[in-house]
């Protein structure tokens, strides 16, 4: 099990975890889906490092992540191997800051193989566009039931609940929007959770102004309690690191 310690540099969060770390970008930017209150990203200034980590599984198989920190918003550029898969793209304009961590993490979007949408906001989706004309040889993906509120350059793959893409689980997770989904890696157990989840100061669920069905969306905090991940990337908010599996479980008690 590898472990994670946080320290301030100056301005400058730095997580480091067993692995490689590696180093991420930020930009300040908008959220559609920000409740608009203050986060721990607001305060760097652009050019400044978020929170990134590398963890190990069985056999071998490694997964490294990096938060693209977009203001009020992340991305977050996953590397397996010589293969990357982008989550969410962040608001218009967010394409250069993605670029400057995937040039970070040594892939360029020529390794960008999966550009995965958790929903159709365009706080999440805004990017879709510019990401996919720079990342040639990338699929897209977005949850079914959002598949037609987001245009792209080429067609999106609809994906479900129980589907894989990188090695990755698509876990359905409807309520912040009908078609949200999250992806977790089970050997990792790393989870991106895009809105199902936030952490603004503390792990909560969907943000209520901004989800359809409030039910739907406590139910889905319940679903991902049971995978008991040991990292929790969110849209909103810093990832959490340390007893996710605890502090989700406790969340999902509270809806419940």
């Amino acid at each position: 099990m590898s472990v994670a310690t946080a320290r301030m540099v100056g301005r400058r969060w730095v997580v480091k975890q067993a692995g490689r770390g590696v180093l991420g970008f930020a930009v300040l930017g908008l959220a559609a889906c920000s409740d608009g209150g203050p986060s721990d990203s607001a305060a760097r200034r652009p050019g400044e490092t978020s929170p990134t980590a590398t963890s190990s599984g069985k056999g071998g198989a490694s997964l490294t992540w990096s938060r693209v920190d977009l203001g009020f918003v992340a991305a977050y550029v996953l590397v397996r191997g010589h293969e990357v898969a982008v989550v969410d793209t962040g608001v218009g304009g967010s394409a250069g800051a993605i670029a400057a961590v995937l040039d970070d993490v040594g892939a360029g979007w020529a390794g960008v193989r999966h550009v995965i949408l958790t929903h159709k906001h365009p706080d999440h989706a805004g990017s879709i566009g510019d990401v996919l004309d720079a990342a040639e040889a990338a699929t897209g993906y977005i949850g079914a039931e959002d598949l037609r509120e987001v245009d792209a350059p080429r067609p999106l793959q609809a994906v479900q609940d129980g589907d894989e893409v990188f090695g990755l689980q698509v876990v359905g997770t409807p309520g912040h929007t009908a078609g949200h989904v999250a992806v977790f890696d089970p050997t990792m157990r790393l989870l991106v959770a895009g809105d199902a989840l936030t952490n603004d100061g503390r792990l909560a669920g969907s943000n209520p102004q901004f989800t359809e069905d409030a039910a739907a969306a406590a139910d889905s905090v319940g679903k991902l309690a049971e995978l008991a991940p040991r990292t929790i990337l969110v849209g909103h908010g810093p990832p959490v690191v340390e007893d996710a599996a605890a502090m989700l479980s406790q969340l999902a008690t509270s809806v419940g």
